[in-house]
């Protein structure tokens, strides 16, 4: 799609925590990067979606721990990036937009950017498609053109935006609210000049940069120094230090809530952020009672209720309205009423100094992931798994010292001056203090059981001579 006058560019803002999707989503691991609706992650659908209205390959902004879950998402689908930027620390969307916008002004001085939050569902692509070529129309003459969602019940978990009189096919933007309370959320589904604020965004990325400058003089300037020092680290785009001292603020609150130029397009296109298990079981099919099961679940006497087992049987009886959701190592339970506030518990753990909200027990690396299957004093036990074509660092350990068994595949293993193969039920020591590394030259995965021993099991106990991940 092409509005004949600039290049529409897609911005994928990639970053966030879907703390309210706990334990599923963690920090380390976030929604964006999850397959809970179907056999793409939402992260896959929203750049392909991106893919069906404009010819441009994506701008995506996320954080620097994601960078090769990023890639490797993006490659499974078949779709390259214009520019993947990594941001050292998260700082709301305002200044992650910034950040695109300066690397699109560099594509075409004109280009229209299409921000789309990474997270979202939408059901109706052809409505999606018309509502952005209306938006287009605007950004072209220098609005800046949200997609705001037509109410179809009061929702405390969305803000919305109040709109004037319609000009042009789009209309103003009279006031952006925050998430009301169910009585205020009642009012605006009733008044009917209030809709649901998408979080996505279509403008020209000069007019965002200008409307920045004018309401927001310090991010501008920190945003535009740090794409000044950009560097290229692999297929990334690293900004300068100075986008750690930029202000953290939404483009909602940045800008839109100020300018003069805000305009919406009202759309009906199956809009949801997912932004919450309940969110999660409007999506999905339900039984005749009302409920959606995942995994191996046995209910009796249950009603109105989501369950969702990753690992283990999870038997539920007598229950209604319900969302039961089990991992390796956390379960929730929670009322569909209270799901909203699940980031509470999340709260909780990080006051607490647990890491169930950061990492789940399978971690995962540039070169495949790693499980924590056991521990006690002075050991644990890992499931490491390498894909086809990965190796680890050339690296040693200060602390520990480990055992490796190869239950499938194969892997070269390079320790000290030996490098030798060791295959299926085959196994080797990696003293403490020895240089080693794990590579997987074949096809298939390769998967071992790794049993460390030492005074520290750390995770930083890592020194690193050799990465070709760049770390």
């Amino acid at each position: 799609m092409s509005t004949g006058r600039a290049q529409v560019i897609p911005v994928v803002l990639a970053g966030g925590t879907g703390s309210r999707l706990w334990p599923v989503s963690r920090a380390a691991f976030p929604k964006q990067f999850h397959r809970l609706l179907d056999d793409r992650s939402f992260l896959q659908t929203t750049i392909l979606r991106a893919k069906n209205v404009a010819d441009f390959p994506p701008v995506i902004v996320c954080n620097e721990e994601h960078r090769f879950m990023v890639a490797e998402q993006c490659r499974e689908i078949g779709v390259d990036w214009h520019a993947l930027i990594l941001e050292p620390e998260g700082r709301n969307s305002a200044p992650a937009i910034a950040l695109a916008a300066y690397v699109c002004l560099q594509a075409d001085a004109d280009s229209i950017m299409l921000v789309l939050p990474s997270d979202h569902r939408v059901s109706d692509e052809q409505a999606f498609r018309l509502a952005t070529d209306a938006a287009c129309a605007g950004a072209s003459s220098g609005g800046l053109v949200t997609f705001g969602v037509k109410p179809d019940r009061p929702e405390t978990g969305y803000g919305y935006i109040r709109i004037g009189e319609p000009t042009g096919g789009l209309q103003k933007a009279l006031q952006f609210v925050e998430k009301p309370d169910l009585n205020t959320a009642t009012g605006y589904v009733r008044d009917g000049d209030y809709l649901w604020n998408s979080g996505m965004f279509v403008m020209s990325a000069a007019s965002y940069l200008d409307e920045l400058a004018k309401f927001q003089p310090e991010m501008a300037q920190t945003t535009r120094l740090a794409m000044k020092d950009v560097t290229e680290d692999m297929d990334f785009l690293r900004p300068g230090p100075q986008f750690l001292d930029s202000p953290e603020d939404s483009i909602d609150f940045a800008v839109m809530e100020k300018t003069d130029k805000a305009q919406v397009v009202p759309v009906d296109f199956g809009w949801s952020d997912i932004g919450s298990w309940d969110a999660v079981s409007d999506e999905l099919g339900k039984d005749a009672a009302g409920n959606y099961f995942r995994g191996d679940v046995i209910a009796e006497d249950a009603s109105n209720s989501l369950v969702l087992a990753q690992n283990r049987l999870v038997g539920v009886l007598g229950i209604e309205g319900l969302v039961v959701v089990e991992t390796t190592d956390a379960v929730l339970v929670s009322n569909r009423q209270n799901v909203q506030d699940v980031k509470r518990i999340v709260a909780r753990l990080d006051e607490t100094q647990r890491d169930e909200h950061q990492y789940h027990r399978e971690v995962f690396r540039p070169w495949g992931s790693y499980e924590g299957i056991d521990e006690g004093a002075r050991y644990q036990v890992k499931r490491i798994k390498v894909k086809p074509g990965a190796m680890l660092s050339l690296q040693l350990h200060q602390h520990r010292s480990e055992h490796w068994i190869v239950v499938k595949g194969e892997g070269l293993v390079t320790r000290a001056e030996e490098v030798f193969t060791l295959g299926e039920n085959e196994s080797t020591y990696i003293p403490r203090g020895v240089k080693h590394r794990l590579e997987n030259q074949g096809e298939t995965p390769l998967e071992l059981i790794e049993v460390q021993v030492g005074s520290y099991l750390g995770e930083d106990d890592i020194e690193r001579f050799d990465d070709v991940y760049g770390r």
